[in-house]
């Protein structure tokens, strides 16, 4: 319990390479991956969840224990601890993708959850979070994808320059978005191999990252507002991307 409690902070998720999964939602999807280790649980929420309790060792616990281990205002009180899963940016380029999202210096938990599910939702074959971004295995992260995490690879690398380099050598345009592209979404060509390069909610791309794509990308805005965050231009640039493979598949 101990142990488990320290995986709601970063530090304690990044030394342990474990994390949380709160709520049946993440727990079922974590546990068809494979990736719990132990689950904690009350009286009340194990009756209420039986079903998804057969096969995984089970940690009764008590009402103020589960809270202990919750990030949310009301626990459900069904919490499991999870495996980081092991899987390289050297790996996701191995496997030949066709379409990757790569957000850089993203921040806000709840913008790269959901980028996260658009990506899966649109097929695409992994994220990138580059630079300093947000822990994916934050819990406002966690929930936000909506169990998509377990669905799709999901690889941090630091170092936002060396998440860049190696795609245009795999084989990927790379595509950057920015507000003053020079070519816009409805006129780039996406039915090739694509990594979407997104940049972070307040500043966006900086010029060093945006100056190694093939094309910066702009998406036509024919209304007032000045700018998308990054979880809407992914939905818009991901769906266009899908809708292009599908065509040519």
């Amino acid at each position: 319990m101990t142990a488990a409690v320290k995986l709601l902070r970063h530090v304690g998720r990044r030394r342990a390479a474990r994390f949380l999964a709160e709520g049946p939602n993440l727990v079922e999807a974590a546990l068809r991956r494979g990736l719990v280790s132990e689950v904690f649980v009350t009286e009340a929420a194990q009756a209420r969840f039986a079903s998804l309790l057969t096969d995984v060792q089970v940690h009764v616990v008590t009402e103020r224990a589960a809270k202990a281990l919750s990030d949310t205002v009301t626990p459900v009180g069904l919490v499991a601890v999870c495996s980081v899963p092991e899987t390289s940016l050297d790996d996701v380029l191995a496997g030949s993708p066709r379409l990757l999202a790569v957000a850089a210096e993203i921040s806000e938990p709840g913008n790269a959850g959901t980028l996260i599910r658009v990506a899966d939702a649109m097929g695409a074959d992994a994220v990138v979070l580059a630079g300093h971004s947000v822990d994916p295995y934050n819990g406002k992260c966690l929930r936000a994808s909506a169990g998509s995490i377990f669905s799709i690879p999901v690889v941090s690398e630091p170092d936002a320059v060396a998440a860049v380099s190696p795609l245009s050598a795999a084989g990927l345009q790379v595509l950057a978005t920015t507000v003053d592209g020079e070519i816009s979404l409805d006129d780039v060509d996406l039915a090739a191999p694509t990594a979407w390069l997104f940049g972070a909610e307040a500043h966006g791309l900086s010029a060093a990252l945006a100056g190694m794509a093939t094309h910066r990308v702009r998406i036509p805005m024919p209304g007032n507002a000045e700018s998308l965050n990054v979880a809407s231009a992914a939905a818009i640039c991901l769906y266009q991307s899908a809708r292009a493979h599908t065509r040519g598949s």
